[in-house]
């Protein structure tokens, strides 16, 4: 059984992190900042070509992880394959023994390095996580038998800062219906606005994991308010992180994340936590958070 669907169930509160693959071969870098955090976290993302930016695949980095004993989330996106791809990939990740799958609609190519690139979006998220749990059944989407069949314990996103919020929910409950057993959040900064949602969704009895972003400074904050939908930085933090010295962003960064942590915690399951390549910080959060 997956060790993250073992203690959502039993009622731990998780921590789990994220690493993206490389953009080329050198690999050996992104999994020693996964080893940093092997310890401290029950599972570790694998992005999936995120923000449309050419990298390493999702699944060779996940098979690398489980190799060295560290339980890999396998997010997989519906931009860059039709669904024959999307459920061939999901037998492989399978037969690798990689048990988690977060499934994800996937960023516009326009968005990315390859704008020329043509996108397929054959599929969208909840028809990715229905899918899923077709195969988990023994059958693909024709209904022809399987010789052998997958378990996954499914997940999928959600934003609880959108607004309006209700097209979120909306959106939520058909994945909960097409079979998502946990949910991880866009970056939580708003623990008021967190707190609203959660209430507004606690019928729906799925876990779900905050997304806690590392806030590497000022102009990062700003920027997300700017440019990335759902997510709502605080006008507070903004200003923390410009009277902070360089000499001490990292510090920073640190108590916040602890911060938003602690705020977060009685209204959800656990923490994902986003460090962007500031892996080594996450003892110094979890400690500080007060989470064993």
């Amino acid at each position: 059984m997956s060790s993250l669907k073992e203690k959502l169930n039993n009622g731990s509160f998780v921590l789990t992190g994220e690493i993206g693959p490389p953009k080329g071969t050198d690999i050996e870098k992104h999994l020693e900042k996964a080893e940093l955090i092997k310890d401290k976290v029950v599972a570790v993302n694998v992005t999936d070509l995120q923000s449309a930016i050419l990298r390493a695949g999702s699944l060779a980095t996940c098979h690398l992880l489980q190799q060295r004993g560290i339980e890999p989330v396998y997010q997989l996106t519906c931009r860059d394959r039709n669904r024959l791809a999307l459920q061939s990939d999901l037998l492989s990740a399978w037969i690798l023994g990689i048990k988690n799958v977060l499934c994800l609609t996937g960023d516009h190519t326009s968005l990315g390095d390859h704008p020329e690139a043509k996108p397929v979006f054959d599929f969208d998220s909840v028809h990715l996580l229905k899918a899923s749990s077709i195969l988990n059944s023994g059958k693909d989407l024709t209904g022809h038998d399987l010789d052998g069949s997958p378990n996954f314990f499914q997940g999928a996103v959600v934003s609880p800062g959108a607004d309006p919020i209700e097209p979120q929910i909306i959106k939520m409950k058909k994945k909960v219906a097409a079979g998502a057993k946990f949910f991880q959040t866009q970056a939580v900064f708003d623990v008021e606005q967190f707190g609203e949602f959660v209430n507004k969704v606690n019928g729906l009895q799925v876990p779900i994991i905050a997304g806690i972003v590392i806030l590497k400074s000022a102009g990062m904050a700003s920027y997300m308010n700017e440019k990335v939908a759902g997510i709502n930085v605080p006008d507070g933090l903004i200003k923390e992180m410009k009277n902070t010295e360089k000499s001490d962003i990292k510090k920073k960064a640190v108590e916040i994340a602890a911060r938003l942590t602690r705020q977060v915690k009685p209204f959800c399951q656990g923490v994902h936590l986003m460090t962007l390549g500031w892996e080594e910080l996450i003892p110094d959060i979890i400690e500080q958070a007060e989470i064993s």
